[in-house]
């Protein structure tokens, strides 16, 4: 089971959106939030470092020192970013606008991306032969095959974005239950350590 319901966003844009604002003040309209079967705790968003680790936000684990079991958090973490990476890249390959600062009103700008998204999904529906291609696949051994998506690419690389980072003692003890349910019997993939 991989995480889902991803956000892709660069974290500098992130910390001083509305939408981290409406989260962090709770008015944003989520349901109280509840551990998920298995008491797998519930979280929205998948950061990278750049981002600071809260109960709605997990990241990997920094790269220092790290046990096997961090190591296979921080995989499967990273196949959860990969489905929010292969949305954006698709869409933002397809319809380029998507690449550059829309210079509209934002209500201009939220109709545009909503007819993207939109459009996209009639032609996975019309056209469902090309769909796949786009998409990064794993092979027989797990391993990421770039998807077509990735040719001619032209978004800029935004992962080293500083910033502060502090987190939070319950977003800390999150990841860590994550940590130890991606390696128990009920939350491994029998790959997982072969990837690592």
């Amino acid at each position: 089971m991989e995480p889902t319901g991803l956000l892709l966003m660069d974290a500098e844009i992130f910390n001083f959106s509305e939408l981290k604002e409406t989260i962090e003040n709770g008015t944003i309209g989520f349901p109280r939030a509840e551990p998920l079967p298995n008491d797998m705790p519930f979280f929205i968003l998948l950061g990278d470092d750049a981002f600071a680790l809260r109960t709605y936000m997990t990241k990997p684990f920094s790269h220092r020192n790290m046990t096997v079991e961090e190591r296979i958090f921080n995989y499967r973490i990273s196949r959860g970013r990969r489905i929010a990476e292969n949305a954006f890249g698709i869409h933002a390959n397809r319809f380029q606008v998507l690449l550059t600062t829309m210079q509209q009103d934002p209500e201009t700008v939220q109709l545009i991306v909503q007819t993207c998204v939109c459009l996209h999904t009639l032609m996975r529906i019309r056209y469902p032969g090309l769909k796949n291609a786009v998409l990064d696949q794993e092979d027989d051994n797990h391993q990421v095959i770039n998807g077509a998506r990735r040719n001619g690419l032209n978004m800029q690389d935004v992962d080293n974005v500083t910033g502060p980072n502090r987190a939070t003692r319950a977003a800390k003890s999150q990841r860590e239950y994550l940590k130890h349910y991606f390696n128990s019997s009920a939350g491994s993939v029998q790959w997982q350590n072969n990837m690592i």
